[in-house]
């Protein structure tokens, strides 16, 4: 799907949670409103900086940008966003959003340690051979996530963590690890 259609499938969700699973679930469902709101400030708020500007205007050849996530990911509340940011003004990138826990299930070929974690990005050439594979957040922020989890720190707090840093990043590790991977 678009990211267009994307947006309005999340609106949609909101609209009749009820109407999708698991979005019936007061606890998806509040995750939910909240990525919308943390998605829209992005949309808002967030410009790519000159360095990653430059290097996506200087792409030439085409290029199909997949990202695989799902409304209720916090990590795909303010990655999908920003990538959507970052290549909507370049003619020659195809940006696509394909849902996980809907056919053709692409997120199984793209495990992170043997699971289905999102947002994954998978850019890929003209020919559809992967180029680049990202996600399911920045590499610091995933170091972050491991060791607290390693040190059995709860979902709450992993999750505040986590939120805190995505603030005060601004997408600048996301936009620095697409140039080093795409270079």
């Amino acid at each position: 799907m678009t990211f267009q259609e994307y947006l309005d499938y999340f609106e949609q969700i909101l609209a009749s949670p009820q109407d999708y699973e698991p979005y019936g679930d007061e606890e998806y469902f509040n995750y939910t409103k909240l990525n919308w709101s943390r998605m829209n400030r992005w949309l808002k708020r967030f410009e790519p900086n000159d360095a990653i500007k430059s290097f996506i205007s200087a792409i030439t050849e085409h290029q199909h940008w997949i990202v695989i996530t799902e409304p209720w990911c916090g990590d795909a509340a303010h990655s999908v966003a920003q990538l959507y940011q970052i290549v909507k003004n370049n003619p020659n990138i195809d940006f696509e959003i394909q849902l996980r826990d809907t056919a053709p299930f692409l997120i199984d070929d793209y495990l992170t340690d043997g699971g289905k974690s999102i947002p994954k990005l998978i850019i890929r050439n003209d020919v559809g051979h992967d180029k680049v594979i990202w996600g399911p957040r920045p590499q610091r922020l995933q170091d972050i996530f491991v060791h607290m989890k390693e040190d059995g720190k709860i979902f709450e707090e992993i999750k505040e963590t986590m939120q805190k840093w995505y603030n005060d990043d601004k997408g600048e590790e996301l936009q620095r690890e697409l140039i080093e991977a795409l270079s």
